[in-house]
C-alpha cells in the first residue's frame, strides 16, 4: 500500500487568524480561567503563569519531547492561591482563545479522492503546546473520518522534527519509512521527512512558490 501522511494545521485547516505561536493569547486564557471560576488571581498571578507556559513552548524554546497538558498547567499555575479540576482550566483557557477552526475547500474532496485511489491516508500533527489532543479533534470531526490513522505529538510522544509519529505510521501499515509520502507547510515537516528519510511535498497555501504545491488539487499531477 502507499501511504501518504499530511501534517494538518496549515495543510488541511487552520485557526482562523492564529499565528504558528500562541503566546499572545496566553494571558486571556489564564484571564477566562481566572473569572468563570472566581479564583482570585491577580495581575501578577497571571503574568507569571504566561511566563511558566512561554517558557514550555517549543516555538520559545526547542524540544522535541512532548509534555502533557497536565504537567503544563500544573506547573504554570502552581502558584495560584486557588486551584480548580485541571480540565476545568484547560477547557476554559482555551475556550478564552475564541478559536474558530476552518477546513480548506480542497481538503475532504481530495482526501476522498485519494482513499478511492487505494492510498493509505495518515495524519502527523504537533498539537498546539498544551492542547490536549481531545480538544484539537473536536475541531476536526471530519477529519477524523477519513484518517486511517491519526498521529499527534501527545500519541507519539515527540514533536517534529523527530521523526517518531512517522516509524509510527510505517509500522501501522506494514511499510518501509522511506516508502511514505509526506506533506506539510512548514519547514520543520521538511526536516522530518529528511531525517526519516521519505519524500516530501511542501504545500504553501498563501503564495506559489517554486517546488511547493498550492492546493491539493496538484498532489494527483505529483504521486
Amino acid at each position: 500500500m502507499k501511504v501518504i501522511v499530511f501534517d494538518i494545521g496549515g495543510t488541511l485547516m487552520e485557526y482562523v487568524g492564529m499565528p504558528y505561536s500562541w503566546v499572545e493569547y496566553y494571558k486571556q486564557g489564564f484571564e477566562a480561567v481566572n473569572e468563570r471560576y472566581a479564583l482570585g488571581a491577580t495581575e501578577a498571578d497571571i503574568q507569571k503563569s504566561v511566563e511558566i507556559l512561554k517558557k514550555y513552548n517549543p516555538r520559545v524554546n526547542y524540544r522535541e519531547e512532548e509534555l502533557s497538558p497536565e504537567f503544563l498547567f500544573t506547573n504554570a499555575m502552581a502558584h495560584w492561591k486557588k486551584s480548580i479540576a485541571l480540565s476545568d482550566c484547560i477547557d476554559t483557557f482555551f475556550e478564552g482563545f475564541d478559536l474558530k477552526a476552518i477546513i480548506y475547500p480542497d481538503t475532504v474532496p481530495m482526501l476522498k479522492k485519494l482513499k478511492n485511489m487505494g492510498y493509505g491516508i495518515a495524519a502527523l500533527t504537533d498539537l498546539p503546546s498544551s492542547m490536549p489532543d481531545e480538544l484539537f479533534k473536536r475541531d476536526i470531526p471530519e477529519l477524523l473520518d477519513l484518517f486511517d490513522l491519526y498521529v499527534s505529538s501527545q500519541i507519539c510522544g515527540f514533536r517534529k522534527p523527530n521523526t517518531a509519529g512517522l516509524k509510527l505510521i510505517a509500522k501501522h501499515f506494514g511499510v518501509a519509512i522511506n516508502e511514505l509520502i509526506f506533506v506539510g507547510d512548514e519547514e520543520k515537516d521538511r526536516k522530518t521527512a529528511g531525517n526519516a528519510p521519505c519524500r516530501f511535498i511542501p504545500i504553501n497555501r498563501n503564495e506559489k512558490i517554486s517546488g511547493s504545491i498550492c492546493n491539493l488539487e496538484e498532489l494527483t499531477v505529483l504521486l
